[in-house]
């Protein structure tokens, strides 16, 4: 679970000092500028609370002066369609990781360290919401997707050449590159036809498909469905006294429905007794509608 900023609820960063995408991006990017930078040894006092003695506060101002950088890094990924504000909120989260897998002894900026988990987050969020059909699915296949993305917006489609040097940069077959490289170039279809999609124009998925709906076999299945439960609730019914079957239709079966209190001053006795005849004869229907064997 994460808050309006993507940060895990967690380290519980407060409403009041955690910047938010409501007044749009623009004022989010100013705000998180605009928040103080550690020092060294600030960051390294901070990151000791945290880890020895698990303090969130230490935690919530180890994110808040690193969420400048996941603005930066998210931009980098701004090629893909995706809206700039879940980038962002992804990488936060990769920050938030960070903090809580940094160790201040290894003499390292947080940010040397956190980068690699906001790219990774970053990552994952763009290959799941790219495609409705994913194009890259194993951890070769990944870098490979963003890799030969990245060349062909540079170069367009690439020649055999730069394929197969590709392909040895990355240690993967020049099939796959191939293959990588076709994925990239369809074009996404709407299984549901448009509104505006007539006989001359684009036929989705969904079109070459056949409506079950008023097949004969399916409604005649459903017909006789229905009427073998009509005849097994009729004969439920005529099992059943009159006084019995009578609160059973105006209780359940009536568009308009008896209340307790309603047969309860027609049958002059309480509304609980109506209950327990109401029970009773259910019980008895239920018994007498459930099938053989």
């Amino acid at each position: 679970m994460t808050t309006t900023t993507g940060l895990p609820v967690e380290f519980n960063l407060g409403a009041t000092s955690a910047p938010a995408f409501t007044n749009g991006l623009a004022a989010y990017t100013r705000a998180v500028n605009a928040l103080p930078l550690l020092s060294v040894e600030q960051e390294q006092a901070l990151a000791l609370r945290f880890r020895r003695h698990g303090d969130l506060d230490a935690a919530r101002q180890l994110v808040l002066a690193n969420l400048r950088y996941v603005v930066k890094v998210a931009r980098g990924f701004s090629g893909y369609g995706l809206p700039q504000a879940d980038l962002i909120q992804e990488g936060n989260i990769g920050l938030m990781k960070a903090v809580k897998h940094f160790d201040p002894a290894r003499n390292v900026r947080l940010l040397s360290f956190a980068v690699h988990w906001i790219r990774a987050e970053i990552y994952d969020f763009v290959l799941r919401n790219w495609r409705i059909v994913k194009v890259a699915t194993t951890k070769a296949q990944r870098k490979l997707f963003f890799n030969l993305r990245k060349t062909r917006q540079h170069i367009g489609w690439m020649t055999e050449g730069e394929s197969g040097q590709l392909a040895e940069q990355l240690d993967v077959p020049l099939k796959t590159v191939r293959e990588m490289e076709a994925r990239l170039g369809y074009q996404d279809v709407p299984f549901d036809a448009h509104e505006e999609d007539d006989e001359d124009g684009h036929v989705s998925p969904a079109g070459y498909l056949q409506d079950m709906r008023y097949n004969p076999e399916v409604v005649y299945g459903e017909t006789a469905k229905e009427a073998t439960h009509a005849d097994q609730l009729r004969v439920a019914l005529a099992g059943l006294d009159e006084r019995s079957r009578d609160i059973i239709q105006r209780r359940w079966l009536n568009a308009k429905k008896a209340t307790l209190h309603d047969l309860a001053r027609k049958y002059r006795v309480s509304a609980e007794r109506v209950r327990q005849i109401e029970q009773k004869a259910l019980a008895q229907m239920k018994h007498l509608l459930a099938p053989a064997g």
